[in-house]
């Protein structure tokens, strides 16, 4: 049986591990050929995982990698793969690598943007360094590759290109910042969908939930982050192991972005899903106006602003505030 993505190539961002590496590798089975990329080899610098348990440290180095061990685990499995090391942020190296896939296989048909910062902490806690490490890799990044590859699709009439984002986009209490980057990258995507949609190309957002060193770290540090700030509050434990049950092993969330991929799923254009790694997919609605209230005499009055927001303009309105989903 012919494989669905067979002479495709493909780029995919922060491959060396967890879910970027997940999607690199589906991508190959199902023929594509693939670039894997990440900032640099793998260091042999031992980061402090005192806060996390022995079973969490035993997985966090199981499943810690680069762009070089990838491209080799695609090739060990008969696929096609080299690694580009290099920051995506860098417009410089974003347009070599791009380069790099045309002058190897002449084309490119998958970008799948997954380079990230990870990090947490509230609007208050965090510092102008941890805004530019959570947003400049997400945004700018995609940004960088998007810019190179899209005239290279255009001219190929095909393109599609996955950005991963996470259901921090929405805005999540403790991850201010990061939710910020997200966001961006959905309105980013959402914009482009309609701009190259003409040309065949695609451009969707995945949020995955899946493990990866950096998720098992830095979800350590929130949760400990969280129970500081609710005090004598309970995390929900519940929600807490649904939360962690959906963060198991990267490759059960990958076909999905393979699936994106595909000449079938040429329909899909602009939309946001959530994937987790235990086969859940998700589609959050499209953001649209739900009320709106016009006076046609002059501006309105604080008096009549105080008796008519709450009645037509707000009615069974409930502030997201009130909700924080720590």
């Amino acid at each position: 049986m012919k494989k669905k993505l067979e002479g495709k190539v493909a780029i995919v961002t922060g491959s060396g591990q967890g879910v970027g590496k997940g999607i690199a590798l589906i991508l190959a089975r199902e023929g594509a050929k693939v670039i894997t990329n990440n900032r640099k080899p793998k260091s042999e610098k031992i980061e402090d995982l005192s806060i996390l348990s022995e079973e969490e440290k035993v997985k966090y180095h199981l499943l810690s990698g680069d762009a070089e061990s990838t491209a080799n685990e695609i090739i060990q499995m008969g696929g096609e793969s080299f690694p580009y090391f290099g920051d995506v942020s860098d417009y410089e190296v974003s347009r070599k690598m791009i380069q790099a896939a045309i002058e190897k296989w002449g084309r490119i048909d998958f970008l799948v943007n997954n380079a990230a910062g990870l990090g947490s902490g509230t609007l208050v806690d965090t510092t102008e360094e941890d805004w530019e490490h959570l947003t400049i890799p997400k945004l700018k990044g995609a940004y960088n590759t998007m810019k190179h590859a899209i005239p290279y699709m255009i001219q190929q009439k095909f393109g599609r290109i996955v950005n991963v984002s996470s259901d921090a986009w929405i805005g999540l209490a403790g991850l201010a910042v990061y939710s910020a980057a997200n966001a961006g990258l959905v309105g980013l995507s959402k914009a482009a969908a309609k701009e190259l949609d003409e040309f065949g190309i695609t451009v969707n957002t995945i949020c995955p939930q899946t493990a990866s060193p950096g998720h098992i770290l830095n979800f350590a540090i929130a949760k400990k982050k969280i129970e500081s700030i609710l005090g004598d509050q309970k995390m929900d434990q519940k929600k807490l192991k649904t939360v962690e049950d959906a963060h198991s092993t990267p490759d059960k969330a990958a076909p999905f972005v393979a699936y994106l991929c595909t000449k079938e799923a040429g329909f899909i254009n602009g939309a946001v899903f959530t994937v987790t790694a235990d086969s859940r997919i998700t589609l959050y609605t499209e953001p649209c106006a739900a009320e709106t209230i016009k006076k046609d005499n002059g501006p309105w009055s604080m008096n009549e602003l105080i008796e008519t927001v709450p009645k037509r303009l707000l009615k069974d309105y409930v502030s997201i505030a009130k909700k924080k989903d720590w």
